[in-house]
């Protein structure tokens, strides 16, 4: 997993609420267990019509927002059904981070486990930066501090100090249990040696 440890970029303005797993990626895109080429379809049902032709009012149709790395969205963002493939999708079309006044559960979780930062922030604030994304001004997320910036405001966001460890690092779950490589590799030769059948 790529490590995050601080973001400039343009954000995405999508004002809203309760976007789910189906309107970030619809089903009929869920048949791959591969983490790339997802993004393409990101958001597929507002972006395209049913011919597969862009809907030019859609946000990331648009410039400067088809560079967008940061999405500022609405309330409940990634409700919905349990799909990895949400963040596979927002990352593989370039998304780092997304903010919101709050995340479902399974997305907000997920997201970590893919190198995706969800940023919380109360609704005053995320409305402030969302005027910003409009104006197509660009946004900083500095994990490190904790802080998302844009012109002269500054946030302070919280976040799980395990969580931001592991974003800081570039570790996902597998990579947490890779770094104790040496005690399972003694484990395992002291168990072959003591039952070899």
């Amino acid at each position: 997993m790529k490590a995050f440890t601080k973001l400039t970029g343009i954000a995405a303005p999508l004002p809203i609420v309760n976007i789910d797993t189906d309107m970030i990626i619809p089903k009929q895109f869920l048949k791959t267990i591969k983490r790339s080429g997802l993004g393409k379809n990101l958001f597929d049902e507002m972006r395209f019509t049913p011919e597969g032709k862009e809907i030019p009012e859609f946000v990331l149709n648009r410039e400067p927002y088809r560079h967008a790395t940061v999405i500022v969205a609405g309330d409940n963002f990634g409700c919905g059904s349990s799909r990895e493939h949400a963040p596979w999708a927002l990352l593989d079309f370039g998304i780092r981070c997304v903010i919101a006044p709050s995340f479902a559960d399974i997305f907000h979780n997920n997201c970590f486990q893919n190198g995706i930062l969800p940023v919380t922030l109360p609704p005053e604030q995320v409305d402030q930066l969302m005027e910003d994304a409009k104006a197509g001004r660009e946004i900083t997320i500095d994990l490190q501090a904790q802080t998302v910036k844009a012109g002269n405001k500054e946030f302070s966001f919280n976040i799980d100090a395990f969580r931001k460890d592991c974003m800081l690092k570039g570790l996902d779950a597998v990579g947490i249990t890779m770094q104790h490589q040496d005690a399972i590799s003694t484990f395992e030769e002291k168990r072959k040696a003591s039952r070899g059948w």
